[in-house]
């Protein structure tokens, strides 16, 4: 069975593509707008005619229209196929088997989000703190990455030091990786992580 991966939950927008036990394909939609629906001609080139079976989707935390728009056209593509659609929290895309990490990401409203990872598990639902609180709840000795580096850069490095690892962008290759690893982590009827209100970025 190929499975479809999707994550819009930032700039870098990307697909991926899974045959059987393997990630076979991968893409960065380079130039998309995550407010515009030419997208959606790209994810055509890239299956190439494949027939999915089910679609993954980055559930964010992010952009509130890219991640909207990916599961509407995940939600209208098994209406007229069939296919099932699933969910992973996007900062999955960075999880590595073996080492622990926390991503950190800006929840505005001067919160920050969280998500925990032990190897290829998430320790948690994805949470959001106050910053005086955020060094209280990653652990000791756990390094930190963030997708909202542009934003959260200084202060990160400002509290966690050398634990501070810099910016990633989450990709649909990572979440492909993450959810081969981890497959009982998938969620039907994914739906959005919003922790706040939207707000324009």
């Amino acid at each position: 069975m190929k499975t479809l991966v999707i994550d819009r939950s930032t700039d870098v927008q990307s697909l991926a593509l899974i045959d059987g036990d393997s990630v076979v394909a991968s893409s960065v939609l380079a130039g998309a707008d995550c407010r515009s629906g030419d997208w959606t001609l790209r994810v055509e080139e890239f299956l190439a005619g494949a027939e999915i079976g089910r679609i993954v989707v980055g559930t964010g935390p992010g952009s509130f229209a890219g991640i909207r728009a990916a599961l509407a056209f995940a939600q209208g593509y098994a209406i007229g196929s069939g296919c099932e659609v699933l969910g992973l929290p996007s900062p999955c895309a960075f999880a590595k088997e073996g080492e622990p990490l926390a991503v950190v990401g800006d929840a505005r409203q001067g919160k920050y989000w969280i998500a925990l990872f032990d190897g290829c598990k998430l320790v948690l639902p994805v949470f959001q703190v106050d910053a005086e609180t955020l060094p209280l709840r990653v652990p000791l000795g756990v390094n930190i990455v963030t997708p909202d580096a542009k934003r959260i850069d200084a202060f990160l490095k400002e509290t966690f030091d050398s634990r501070y690892l810099g910016g990633q962008v989450p990709s649909a290759e990572g979440l492909a990786r993450f959810a081969l690893a981890n497959p009982q982590a998938l969620v039907a009827e994914p739906l959005p992580i919003y922790l706040n209100p939207a707000v324009r970025t």
